[in-house]
């Protein structure tokens, strides 16, 4: 008899409770908003203003506008992006060419701002600033050995233009901090990142942006070269992200014939539109490789699509990333910005260079660069699982559509060199703590290098694979004679190319320093050969 009087008292209580929560909608008289005639977009601007009237606690509506927006646009494709006010001024960085800051290059080492280099003729180099200086003190904060995160020291030292920061350095033979006054200015930002000549007929030219100044640089670049006997030219676009759809419009324009296709865009609202290029090209007549990777997106698969299917060059490397959305920029009154994609864009044999993504679902797009690891396509071609549209080219070469720019040139992956000495010197970052103690022992020399015959003349007098083997040593990392084999050669070409990059040569003694133990590059100068 008691079991079933408790079982009731137990439905009883239950049906109380759930009474509780159902009664707070139930007891309320529903209210019914009408959204027809209001527009497609009426509901979303009904919600805010529902949650703004009704909602129990005050609501900050700025702050729930800016949180919702990054959904919004997520959720259309993976390269819409919605960028706050706070941020548009670092997202236009790369774009503009320039910001506005003290003009120095600078790495943390061991808690402390290291000044590696100083931009010819910008702010640090007018008030005295020199490669080596210790950075101590910013506007009387000290931020040496303290922890601070490398954002926050570049937030510390740039500024508006016309303003003044005073920094204290620690620099050699000074027994007292020097306080220096910096006058912040525009200090450009290259797109061209190097710019020489790999022997005497074969021009290397580094493109890592596509910036509003990148055709500037990009000419300037080509008529040095050329002076200097240049008549084929590589195109490194590796890691090159993109950027400007116009500025690779005119990089592409200077290789090709009048008339040739270079791209044309299209979409919902944007009608079809080509780009051709006009009889203006400085480069016609140049012998052409470019250089790609899984880095390589939008801008630069532009180039090298209108390369490929004009068949005016050969692309050598690896696949490229596959986006083919066109961004276009979009401002609002309170500085903040959208940047919606507006079309697709498509090479001139017709094929989509964008790779396929599921709508609200890009976990596979975030992860198909990794996939591409597992499956073996970075160290053979024949590993690929990309199985795109065929096209042909004007002279019959096969390219694909769908997923990327196909190399007519694969050059995998090189491992080689990769073993526990090695991986143990990157652990410690032993490389670079080397390079920044033989560079401040020989600041002076370096300063007076200035093309890289003077390099090469100046590293002919120091051993560098002897002196960095006892430096490693000295910290307990001992390799094998068979572990310095197999790595040597990468080892000194990174030493050669760090210390080249401490003298005023910057990028160009960087890249010239390992083009050696560069596959890809090589096998492009082959091509020439």
């Amino acid at each position: 008899m008691n079991k079933p009087t408790t079982k009731k008292w137990v439905l009883l209580i239950a049906f109380l409770i759930l009474g509780v929560f159902i009664g707070q909608y139930i007891t309320r008289p529903q209210r019914t908003i009408s959204i027809d005639g209001q527009g497609k977009w009426s509901k979303l601007a009904l919600i805010f203003q529902q949650i703004e009237e009704n909602y129990m606690d005050s609501v900050n509506a700025e702050e729930l506008v800016e949180n919702t927006l990054p959904f919004l646009t997520e959720i259309l494709d993976p390269h819409s992006l919605y960028i706050p006010a706070a941020d548009m001024a670092d997202a236009n960085e790369a774009i503009e060419g320039n910001f506005d800051g003290i003009g120095i290059v600078f790495n943390m080492t061991n808690d402390t701002v290291v000044v590696m280099n100083v931009v010819n003729g910008g702010p640090s180099e007018r008030a005295g600033i020199h490669p080596g200086d210790r950075i101590i003190t910013v506007n009387d904060s000290v931020i040496a050995g303290r922890k601070v995160e490398q954002n926050a020291v570049v937030k510390m030292l740039r500024g508006k233009r016309g303003s003044r920061v005073t920094i204290g350095i620690e620099r050699y033979g000074e027994e007292a901090l020097v306080q220096v006054v910096i006058v912040r200015d525009k200090i450009p930002v290259k797109s061209v990142d190097a710019a020489y000549m790999m022997n005497a007929t074969t021009g290397f030219i580094k493109i890592s942006k596509f910036s509003k100044t990148t055709h500037k640089e990009f000419i300037a670049a080509i008529e040095l070269l050329q002076k200097n006997g240049m008549k084929n030219l590589i195109l490194d676009l590796r890691g090159n992200s993109g950027g400007l759809l116009e500025q690779a419009f005119q990089v592409a324009n200077e290789f090709l014939d009048n008339g040739n296709m270079i791209v044309y865009t299209e979409g919902r609202a944007r009608p079809r539109y080509e780009y051709r290029a006009t009889n203006h090209g400085s480069c016609r007549h140049i012998n052409l490789a470019i250089l790609i990777d899984k880095g390589s997106a939008s801008a630069s698969e532009i180039v090298a699509g209108a390369i490929q299917d004009n068949d005016r060059g050969t692309i050598v490397g690896q696949r490229s990333f596959g986006k083919g959305l066109v961004q276009e920029p979009i401002m609002f009154s309170d500085h903040s910005g959208l940047r919606l994609s507006v079309a697709r864009y498509y090479t001139p044999t017709g094929r989509s260079i964008q790779k396929p993504y599921r709508k609200n679902n890009y976990r596979d797009y975030e992860n198909e660069l990794y996939e591409r690891f597992l499956h073996g396509e970075m160290y053979s071609s024949d590993s690929s699982k990309f199985t795109g549209q065929r096209y042909y080219t004007p002279k019959g070469k096969v390219v694909y559509g769908g997923g990327g720019i196909m190399p007519d040139l694969f050059v995998p992956e090189d491992t080689s060199s990769i073993n526990d000495f090695a991986r143990t010197l990157s652990r410690r970052n032993l490389i670079y703590r080397f390079v920044l103690q033989f560079t401040d022992r020989h600041r002076n020399e370096l300063n007076n290098i200035k093309t890289l015959d003077d390099l090469n003349d100046y590293f002919s007098n120091y051993d560098l694979g002897v002196l960095f083997r006892n430096y490693a040593a000295a910290g307990k990392v001992i390799a094998t004679d068979a572990q310095w084999e197999e790595t040597k050669e990468t080892i000194i070409a990174f030493l050669r190319a760090y210390i080249g990059h401490n003298t005023p040569l910057e990028d160009n003694a960087l890249y010239a320093m390992t083009a050696g133990i560069d596959d890809t590059a090589q096998a492009a100068l082959n091509l020439f050969n």
